[in-house]
């Protein structure tokens, strides 16, 4: 069996705001093809962690690298990031089409090669039909699909995703729960997710981050997190395991 490379690496990340906020000492190794969730309440700095790794925070002290690449300090426009918000982010005046495309044209594509992988990445989210419709025309489960088609179509060395189901109802959010699962499956892509929701983190990742006060408090798989939390607060937190007092 060949050695897992790893794709995504974060060494001692630190970033500190004046109001005392942030995150501290984050040190994790993402593998290709491996899907990494950042799980806490809100304010405990995950969603602070995925703004470093895209580049739209700078780290106070740390590092940061995809592949053999540094990209502390690189811009984000330069580090082949995809990214899907929790408000779809979609473009109003655009057809789902010309919103999927949108990034293959910044890059300089081919008419032809758009063209082609655009209708892949339709057929890969299942909206094929609605290549010509608008934003406001689609539920929030169908624009959520767009987004991820958009970031995934110019094939992109991560994918980052920003609490993309907690705008959406309860049977749409495991739908689309399961529907992110099989494309990140099916692409191989390295992907980091934030949520606040257990149960979303434990049913969609390969490991899972606990996040408490701006530390990592646990690391580990969804069944290593839940049957044996290393802390109180990961015990309480993501589970419902009975707690001791003892001495």
């Amino acid at each position: 069996m060949s050695e897992r490379k790893i794709k995504l690496q974060i060494k001692d990340m630190t970033k500190k705001y004046d109001n005392g906020d942030g995150v501290e000492h984050i040190n994790l190794d993402i593998y290709e093809g491996e899907i990494v969730t950042f799980l806490g309440p809100s304010g405990c700095g995950k969603t602070t962690v995925l703004r470093m790794i895209a580049g739209f925070e700078t780290p106070s002290a740390g590092v940061i690298r995809i592949g053999d690449e540094e990209v502390t300090r690189l811009p984000a426009n330069r580090r082949h990031i995809g990214m899907v918000f929790q408000s779809y982010a979609l473009f109003p005046n655009m057809s789902v089409y010309d919103n999927v495309a949108f990034g293959l044209k910044i890059a300089g594509m081919a008419k032809r090669e758009i063209d082609a992988r655009v209708r892949e990445m339709l057929a890969l989210i299942d909206l094929e039909p609605l290549a010509g419709r608008y934003a406001y025309q689609m539920s929030g489960g169908q624009q959520q699909r767009v987004a991820l088609a958009r970031a995934l179509a110019p094939r992109p060395r991560v994918l980052l995703l920003d609490e993309p189901l907690s705008a959406l109802d309860a049977r749409i959010r495991v739908a689309l729960r399961d529907d992110i699962r099989r494309i990140q499956r099916e692409l191989g892509i390295t992907t980091v997710f934030v949520t606040h929701d257990q149960e979303e983190a434990l049913s969609i990742s390969d490991r899972v981050v606990v996040m408490h006060q701006g530390r990592a408090d646990q690391i580990g798989s969804p069944a290593q997190i839940y049957n044996r939390p290393a802390t109180r607060f990961v015990a309480n937190f993501v589970g419902t395991l009975n707690t001791f007092e003892a001495r």
